[in-house]
């Protein structure tokens, strides 16, 4: 159920076209939302005006506020090609009594669509919560791989256990974020559609979404594989140590990928990092020992890097 769904309340409904003028279906078709469209004010305040007005007359009109998490709706647009701010204005209204034109620069940029995922993607797009992200992140997976190596610990691409679930989640990861990177720079009409008319269903949009939205599953049914995967290789302490490794990895992946390919050098990292996660999963599955004493898998008889007992 969660993957057909497709909210009716931000769609715009095209097929009583009587009563939807021309101009309209233009501007929807271009902007991506119109008339009886939703938004969540996600600033502290977004100011209306009476009426459109020139530069001048912003002194001597009345404005009205709206503030943060209001609900708004759009109820008409008008385009003034004199204005040199932004020959757009939009129209919006918070109630019958409280209603305004703003320009719609000024509108995007404070708002954000009535729905869950456009505002789960309006927050990963923040750029000072990306920032953030790459500070906390790099951090703390430079402290987390350095605690596990110090304690001989499972960790993904290092030492990693005998499945292939974990690469897989971290290849998938990364993937997704130079696909996510590559869509707003290739297509960034096609990402504005689907962020003012998000849906989980990939029949449902162009096929380059329908690729990003089969990896972000893909990520999720992986992610719950390598749960159950890591459960049953490690004692529980170490799994959920191994767990927060690999957390970390992904986070770095997201964080590195999605910016990286930005400037394009994120594809040349791309398939160097697919290559090594790969050859070092290859290169742990080819261990055709096991100590006789912990049970630990070796690539070659002799000390147990595991418990140092001597196997011949």
């Amino acid at each position: 159920m969660t993957s057909c769904y497709y909210g009716g309340g931000n769609k715009i409904n095209t097929d009583g076209q009587d009563s939807i003028s021309a101009d309209s279906l233009r501007y929807v078709s271009k902007h991506h939302y119109g008339t009886n469209y939703n938004f969540i004010v996600k600033a502290d305040s977004l100011v209306l005006h009476s009426q459109i007005r020139t530069p001048v007359e912003f002194l001597t009109n009345d404005s009205i506020p709206v503030y943060h998490n209001q609900r708004i709706v759009v109820a008409d647009f008008n385009i003034v090609p004199d204005d040199v701010t932004d020959s757009v204005w939009v129209k919006v209204a918070r109630d019958q009594y409280t209603m305004g034109w703003v320009h719609e620069s000024e509108l995007l940029d404070k708002v954000v669509p009535d729905d869950p995922i456009s505002q789960f993607i309006s927050v990963f797009s923040d750029t000072h919560l990306l920032i953030f992200l790459i500070i906390i992140g790099g951090i703390s997976a430079i402290y987390v791989i350095r605690m596990m190596v110090r304690r001989n610990a499972k960790i993904v691409h290092f030492n990693d256990i005998s499945t292939p679930y974990p690469t897989i989640l971290t290849v998938l990861v990364a993937a997704s974020a130079a696909l996510y990177a590559s869509i707003q720079t290739f297509a960034p009409d096609t990402w504005q559609y689907f962020y003012y008319n998000p849906t989980l269903n990939p029949f449902a949009v162009p096929p380059i979404l329908s690729v990003f939205l089969v990896s972000v599953w893909s990520m999720l049914v992986v992610g719950i594989a390598t749960v159950d995967e890591v459960r049953k290789y490690l004692p529980f302490g170490e799994a959920v140590l191994y767990l927060f490794g690999l957390l970390g990895m992904c986070a770095v992946n997201y964080i590195v990928f999605s910016v990286t390919t930005l400037y394009y050098i994120g594809y040349v990292f791309l398939v160097a990092y697919i290559s090594y996660a790969f050859w070092t999963y290859f290169k742990n599955v080819q261990k055709s020992y096991i100590c006789g004493n912990c049970g630990a898998r070796l690539t070659h008889k002799g000390i147990c890097p595991e418990c140092g007992a001597m196997n011949e």
